[in-house]
């Protein structure tokens, strides 16, 4: 599947799925979101200083529920909303770590929206049928085991809601 995703991005020059990007974490690592390959993924916008930041403890929790049976979570720092995400990576990992306690991949902070997205953003929120821009911090995108983006969830939608459970249920890889 990965040979012919990389094949059908060398013949369009257009992303397939997820696998097809390379992002660098909150450490500055390059990390191909391929390494994900199989998991299904939540990809969130982040920032500290929002209304929306106590998010952090229920997306560490919803993590932790789901992370050995084949789940992760994607954070993504952005300054995009009201500048409520003002630090540099170093102080957004601190911050997340000391008060969350998160254990999920951070990523370094990038823009989500606009011409200056980036390319990971462009193509999640390009998609057809996935609820369209970023709205706020804290849109959620979920994604299947394959790469697909199935859902784009508000800020508003709680990580350890029984509806945000469910749909995340339903995309765990099957044993």
């Amino acid at each position: 599947m990965l040979t012919t995703t990389l094949l059908a991005l060398t013949l369009t020059g257009a992303p397939m799925s997820v696998y097809d990007f390379s992002m660098k974490t909150i450490d500055g690592k390059d990390v191909s979101l391929s390494a994900y390959k199989g998991k299904a993924l939540m990809i969130v916008n982040t920032a500290s200083q929002c209304g929306y930041t106590p998010q952090y403890k229920g997306l560490e929790a919803l993590y932790q529920q789901y992370k050995d049976k084949g789940f992760t979570i994607l954070a993504f720092p952005s300054n995009d909303f009201g500048g409520q995400e003002p630090g540099s990576n170093e102080e957004i990992k601190k911050f997340c770590e000391l008060k969350f306690k998160t254990s999920f991949p951070l990523f370094g902070k990038i823009a989500v929206k606009g011409d200056a997205a980036d390319p990971l953003y462009k193509y999640l929120t390009g998609l057809k049928d996935n609820g369209g821009e970023v709205k706020w911090n804290f849109n959620k995108f979920l994604v299947s085991t394959e790469g697909t983006v199935v859902a784009h969830l508000p800020s508003g939608a709680e990580p350890t809601s029984d509806e945000v459970k469910k749909q995340v249920e339903s995309l765990l890889p099957k044993k």
